[in-house]
């Protein structure tokens, strides 16, 4: 598993997702606390391509030999690609978090949102106090 660690250009939900905002598209992942505390994930049940997720809502499950959780959507928009490679391989969750253990990518329908985000120093704060 990887060290803890936060990069500095994602933005944080409260519910443990991170946004990478490109230009009117973002990518949603899970943070590393929210791997850690899962511990090892088994399955990702994605969502389909052109569904719609609002901010705050969950928009898909990860199961690990733990729990299964909820996922919710840090920003709002229509998914436009689903990482088809969690599916047999959803560990990719636990070993890379921000880059092959991606989630989805949605166009964002108010990108707006992402000012409401955490940076990762207040993520940080947040996951610790």
């Amino acid at each position: 598993m990887p060290e803890e660690n936060y990069p500095a250009e994602l933005r944080y939900h409260r519910e443990h997702g991170w946004a990478r905002v490109e230009g009117d598209t973002a990518t949603f992942g899970i943070t590393w606390f929210a791997q850690d505390n899962l511990q090892e994930i088994v399955y990702f049940d994605p969502p389909k391509l052109g569904e719609h997720v609002t901010k705050d809502h969950p928009y898909a499950e990860i199961e690990s030999v733990k729990a299964v959780s909820e996922v919710h959507a840090p920003l709002s928009g229509e998914i436009v690609e689903v990482n088809v490679a969690l599916s047999d391989a959803a560990g990719a969750i636990n070993n890379d978090p921000y880059g092959q253990g991606w989630l989805i990518k949605v166009r964002m329908s108010d990108p707006s949102e992402a000012d409401l985000l955490f940076s990762a120093e207040d993520y940080q704060a947040a996951v610790k106090a």
